[in-house]
């Protein structure tokens, strides 16, 4: 009785780990899909900034509470955000790394915006 008792512990956990094996490729394939679409809705040199910086645009401005990359508004919540964040007064060191990356992010993206135009100008005089 005992013989059973084990096969069928052991036929259990064969079952859960292969469930559990096949989730977990699930949820890779679902996030590799995303990361994919994520990628392919922003230009190469955005993508690369996410990527390099670990944050999407999307979210940065979503930290940042920031609709439009206006360079004088992203300051200002900038630095209102990181002021109460700070650990001195009450505040939290994770978050206020996050509002760094964000306005990192967000300069890489103004950096680029400009590179950009620039570059259309010259193409418009030749």
């Amino acid at each position: 009785q005992a013989k059973y008792l084990a096969q069928i512990i052991l036929v259990g956990a064969q079952v859960v780990g292969r469930a559990f094996m096949r989730a977990l490729r699930q949820e890779f394939a679902a996030s590799q899909a995303a990361a994919d679409a994520r990628g392919r809705s922003e230009r190469p040199q955005s993508a690369a900034a996410s990527r390099i910086i670990g944050i999407s645009l999307q979210e940065a401005q979503q930290i940042l509470n920031v609709s439009n990359l206006n360079p004088e508004e992203i300051q200002k919540n900038y630095d209102h955000l990181f002021k109460v964040n700070d650990k001195s007064v009450g505040g939290s060191f994770y978050l206020q790394s996050k509002v760094v990356r964000a306005k990192e992010r967000l300069d890489e993206e103004l950096r680029i915006q400009a590179k950009d135009e620039k570059e259309k100008g010259w193409k418009a005089e030749t």
